[in-house]
């Protein structure tokens, strides 16, 4: 009897365990964004994306404390390498349907590629 008892918690705990780890699963993508044509499209996307708005709504999608930035140098594009946390909230930012990011994106961005990265064992 003790022994049925010990499985059942030892199963509890594994559950447990498995539901933490898909709740704070984090997805390393990569964005890659085009500017439309046109002068100080990559000021006004790097402004609105620096503000406390466009920092917010970052917050919502990826980790931003681990985003590595890119530019490319004739100041056409981005990339963008983010440690997503709401896969959901990132699809928003990359597609322009999110409220927020709506407005720049209709301005700014031709258009937006999103890459899922995998880690590579160099060993």
């Amino acid at each position: 009897m003790i022994f049925k008892h010990n499985i059942e918690i030892k199963i509890f705990y594994i559950i447990i365990d498995l539901n933490k780890e898909e709740f704070f699963m984090e997805k390393m993508m990569l964005a890659i964004g085009k500017f439309k044509e046109g002068e100080g499209k990559f000021e006004k996307f790097m402004a609105f994306f620096q503000s406390e708005e466009g920092m917010a709504m970052r917050k919502a999608a990826a980790h931003v404390e681990k985003t590595v930035p890119g530019i490319l140098p004739d100041k056409s594009g981005i990339m963008f390498k983010v440690h997503v946390h709401n896969e959901e909230e990132m699809m928003g930012i990359v597609k322009g349907t999110n409220p927020v990011m709506k407005p720049i994106y209709d301005e700014c961005i031709q258009s937006i590629e999103l890459f899922e990265l995998t880690s590579v064992d160099i060993t």
